[in-house]
């Protein structure tokens, strides 16, 4: 019986973690843009607590109501320490640096997360494999070859918002999978509960306040970055996280720069010239090379 569960699982596996990552590289490469027209009305730190709030309570509740059981005390603490790093850090930053910067700079700059996580995760034994390397490197060369024809600039306070936020975002990944977290959709549930009031906090206390009268487009769009970009593609991060090498993992963060540029192109008007496509070749040719390693494995 143990065998059958066993194969069982793997086939799981091969059908849920490409759909897992498709999520994360099509929604996740769409919100940028979400955050850069919510950010029209709604303040950053406000806008990502509200954000994981609604999103967090509605996944909790309807958990809970289908008989889930609540984390143990422990797992409330790891859920914490990982929601802070991954969605305070890592996404409250993101939100911070989009007022700086543009949301293709802030995708490029995200894209650094890979090569972050891959040390992390060497420092706790699990080294890339020499195909996994060329495969980060080669989508890394790919996001500066797309950055060079963006003609993108940004602030020096946006640039390194963004950077602490690829590295927290790298850490936290590293060290969640070395602890007791709570199980399935109920890890995405927590995490967003415990994100949420820290970014709260912190948007409240910088003097932030929610705007009395904020445009449709804005309410759409975080309504958007909660339901897609937070329960759907979170959920999918974290379960590709348990179930698949880091390098495949963070992949997402080389495919989403091309995705934002495309959403651009549809949503907002915006030119994709000839270092655009050149880029979006090279990060997919890097892509490759990391689930083909993965598929040697």
């Amino acid at each position: 019986m143990s065998d059958i569960a066993a194969t069982r699982g793997h086939a799981d596996e091969r059908v849920l973690i490409p759909l897992a990552l498709f999520a994360l590289y099509v929604i996740w490469g769409s919100t940028y843009l979400a955050i850069r027209f919510a950010l029209a009305s709604y303040p950053p730190f406000l806008l990502a607590g509200v954000r994981f709030l609604g999103a967090g309570l509605a996944l909790y509740g309807f958990l809970r109501l289908r008989g889930t059981a609540a984390p143990s005390r422990r797992q409330w603490r790891n859920a914490a320490v990982t929601g802070v790093l991954l969605l305070g850090f890592g996404n409250g930053l993101v939100c911070f640096a989009e007022q700086r910067v543009s949301s293709g700079i802030a995708a490029v700059a995200v894209a650094s997360m890979p090569l972050f996580a891959a040390l992390f995760a060497g420092l706790y034994g699990q080294w890339s494999t020499r195909r996994e390397t060329v495969g980060l490197l080669v989508g890394f060369v790919g996001v500066i070859v797309l950055n060079l024809g963006s003609g993108l600039s940004g602030s020096r306070l946006g640039a390194v918002a963004l950077l602490a936020a690829a590295m927290c975002w790298a850490f936290g990944s590293a060290w969640s999978k070395r602890q007791d977290m709570p199980a399935g959709p109920m890890n995405t549930a927590a995490q967003m509960l415990c994100a949420s009031l820290a970014l709260l906090a912190v948007g409240f206390g910088s003097g932030e306040r929610l705007p009395p009268h904020p445009t449709w487009h804005a309410t759409a769009a975080l309504i958007y970055l909660a339901v897609f970009g937070s329960i759907i593609a979170f959920s999918a991060y974290l379960y590709v996280l348990r179930h698949a090498r880091p390098a495949l993992a963070t992949s997402y963060a080389y495919v989403n720069p091309p995705v934002a540029v495309l959403f651009g192109v549809l949503l907002a008007g915006e030119h994709v010239g000839p270092f655009d496509l050149a880029g979006m070749a090279v990060i997919l040719l890097g892509v490759a090379v990391i689930t083909l390693s993965r598929q040697r494995r």
